[in-house]
């Protein structure tokens, strides 16, 4: 995972593109053609999303837990060891070489890696429990490494080196089993693939795009998350002639949902659904922007995407904390794909499936307020409140316990205005004051929730 390049105001210009409008015909390999076709229902819908970081920096899983946010990442434990001299990665340096010695080669944690307690079947029920409807597996990181068995990298995927099995497509079976969506992140560079470094062209036209379309139409995904795009314009990968592949003729082409990392001039301006990373795109602050156009933020749990021992509980982010993301990642009209990074071993660690399970639990309640919703004319109001609409009604999400009284300025009732808490029985009374709403909260009501939905009726 990495963000940089040019200025947020690129989001806000491409407001353009934020009425989809349907492609006449085929698609054409131009931005001009490809940006015409629309993002599926099915991904606004969704909302939420599992991300899934594993592979062989699964074995090593270290990353300084302090320095930016981008030196924090896990995954890049390879990149980093041969970049010792840069500022914040020394620390990787110091910890491979005291653990594991200075002659071992990142290569060499491909064998050991067993995931020997790998239960797909139990991943896809945490993820369902979870409320998740949607997951993006990395089926190749930068590092080269495949959990498929793919042609074109020999002897560096998942069934002819470590685990011995097809990670991917035993996920694929599993998570559709539970009704789900199934999607794969797919790293178009590779650090040191020497193919790459040799020749672009021959890579993307012997390697990559063989490989992509492998992927797709072995398993088929409702969702294709490319990353690694920012060494070469679109043109070098020939996104554009992929793109009209997948959209025109792939057994994929009237459902499958795409990103926007597809060239260093892509992001948040070409492609599918745009992507904020940690609220960052192009290194700038994005985390309070209305993005008008279909979008999604991506980060972990903690501070890294792969699996991170260093981290403890201070750098995990709290429950309350991941449901008010949710909730104002939804408000702003975005989906939120949460990462998760399982050990070595297959073990999705106890604090993420704790964490999972938290939002779940709000979900169960509350998701009448976020599946299917959009943003309403107003964001929120203040630090505790966020909203949004669904089938003519507004929901105001209130983070937190909502005291007595709630008092709500935007929503403006009409005569048929009606209030009703989701999750509890029966209206809710309030009146109506000359700046908004002024609501009871039910004594009933229980506390300890993360936050409450209340649906408004009859109100503009």
């Amino acid at each position: 995972m990495r963000v940089r390049f040019a200025s947020i105001c690129l989001l806000l210009a491409a407001g353009a593109l934020a009425a989809p409008v349907l492609a006449q015909g085929r698609v054409e390999p131009s931005w001009a053609s490809l940006d015409r076709r629309p993002t599926p229902g099915w991904f606004e819908d969704a909302k939420f999303g599992i991300f899934i970081h594993w592979g062989v920096y699964s074995v090593p899983a270290f990353a300084p837990t302090a320095g930016s946010v981008y030196s924090r990442y896990a995954e890049w434990y390879w990149k980093r060891l041969l970049t010792a001299d840069m500022e914040g990665h020394r620390e990787f340096a110091e910890f491979h070489d005291r653990v594991y010695g200075a002659r071992t080669r990142y290569q060499d944690f491909a064998p050991q890696w067993k995931a020997e307690l790998y239960d797909p079947a139990q991943w896809a029920e945490l993820f369902q429990e979870a409320g998740a409807r949607y997951v993006v597996l990395t089926s190749k990181h930068h590092d080269g490494f495949c959990l498929w068995p793919s042609a074109q990298s020999w002897n560096w995927n998942a069934l002819d080196v470590g685990p011995h099995r097809d990670l991917a497509g035993d996920l694929v079976t599993a998570v559709r089993a539970k009704g789900l969506k199934m999607g794969f992140y797919y790293s178009l560079y590779e650090w040191f693939s020497p193919l790459y470094q040799q020749d672009v062209t021959r890579y993307v036209d012997e390697h990559m795009l063989p490989q992509m379309k492998d992927l797709v139409t072995r398993y088929r995904p409702d969702l294709v998350w490319t990353d690694g795009e920012w060494d070469h314009p679109s043109s070098n990968w020939k996104a554009p002639e992929f793109l009209a592949w997948l959209f025109d003729d792939s057994p994929v082409a009237a459902t499958v949902a795409v990103n926007d990392r597809w060239g260093k001039e892509t992001r948040a301006a070409h492609g599918g659904y745009f992507t904020t990373e940690y609220g960052l795109v192009h290194d700038k602050d994005a985390s309070k922007d209305v993005i008008a156009h279909p979008w999604e933020e991506c980060r972990g749990i903690g501070s890294s995407f792969g699996y991170n021992r260093a981290e403890t509980l201070a750098d995990y982010t709290p429950a309350d904390k991941l449901v008010w993301l949710l909730v104002d990642t939804v408000a702003r009209g975005g989906n939120l794909l949460l990462d998760i990074g399982p050990a070595a071993d297959g073990r999705i660690p106890v604090i993420m499936e704790e964490r999972l399970l938290q939002l779940g639990a709000f979900l169960k309640t509350n998701g009448e307020a976020i599946y299917g919703a959009r943003r309403w004319r107003e964001t929120g109001e203040a630090d505790r409140v966020r909203y949004t609409t669904r089938d003519g009604a507004v929901y105001a999400i209130v983070l937190g316990w909502p005291g007595k009284v709630v008092v709500l300025k935007a929503p403006k009732p009409g005569g048929a205005a009606r209030v009703s808490l989701l999750g509890a029985p029966g209206p809710v009374r309030f009146s109506r004051l000359d700046a908004g709403l002024r609501i009871e909260v039910p004594e009933t009501l229980a506390p300890g929730a993360y936050a409450y939905a209340f649906k408004l009726t009859g109100v503009r």
